[in-house]
């Protein structure tokens, strides 16, 4: 059920707003005259949003390079370069 609050609770009750968002996990709607203006969520559950959004564009990225033929590497090419990678680093 998403929690939707009016927008004289963001002056009138900031600290309540802070704690629902950061206790829900979840965006809180926020409301202008009746109709939808802003959402608010907590810096950690929008970090996961932008991660989430990051995995989805790479995902994509992939089935596009899947869907032109490309092929991809073995788990033997895989491992072999993060050998090659641990070795440089040493």
């Amino acid at each position: 059920m998403p929690i939707i609050k009016p927008i004289s609770d963001l002056r009138n009750k900031s600290s309540e707003i802070s704690k629902l968002a950061h206790n829900s996990d979840e965006p809180i709607f926020i409301t202008k005259n009746g109709e939808g203006n802003l959402v608010v969520m907590s810096m950690a559950h929008y970090s996961k949003l932008q991660l989430k959004i990051e995995l989805l564009g790479k995902l994509s990225a992939a089935q596009n390079q899947k869907a032109e033929g490309d092929k991809g590497r073995t788990l033997k090419q895989v491992m072999g370069n993060i050998r090659e990678t641990i070795n440089v680093h040493k």
